[in-house]
């Protein structure tokens, strides 16, 4: 089996302390996926963008890339934006197998654990 990473692909911002909540995050994964890579992308503003991401994962031996717009929701950037991104990754890697995700707050899982927060803050 080879190496799967993921890349948690975020719009990205000035302040450099937007990025906190996205480096916990791929911590997290990090500690639950053992040797499979976690890397974090942006569309803007920082870096690494998401074709330098995906060129550092397949120097690092991904066959596979999943990834994953921590997005609340599908707007612009992700319904247009990323695809055409995703693609040019495509082009450039052919080997390599890319599959990217819906926003992350599109699914249901997601939705819930926000909900629960939101009722806890309530209490």
């Amino acid at each position: 089996m080879g190496k799967h990473g993921i890349i948690l692909f975020g719009h990205g911002a000035r302040d450099p302390r937007w990025k906190e909540p996205f480096e916990r995050l791929a911590a997290k994964l990090r500690a639950s996926r053992g040797d499979q890579p976690v890397a974090l992308a942006f569309l803007e503003l920082m870096s690494p963008d998401l074709p330098s991401a995906v060129a550092s994962l397949a120097d690092d031996g991904c066959d596979a890339v999943t990834v994953v717009p921590v997005f609340f929701g599908q707007g612009g950037h992700v319904r247009r934006d990323l695809p055409e991104i995703v693609e040019t990754c495509r082009k450039a890697h052919p080997g390599v197998a890319i599959h990217c995700a819906t926003a992350v707050g599109e699914d249901d899982a997601v939705l819930q654990a926000v909900a629960e927060y939101c009722l806890r803050l309530a209490i």
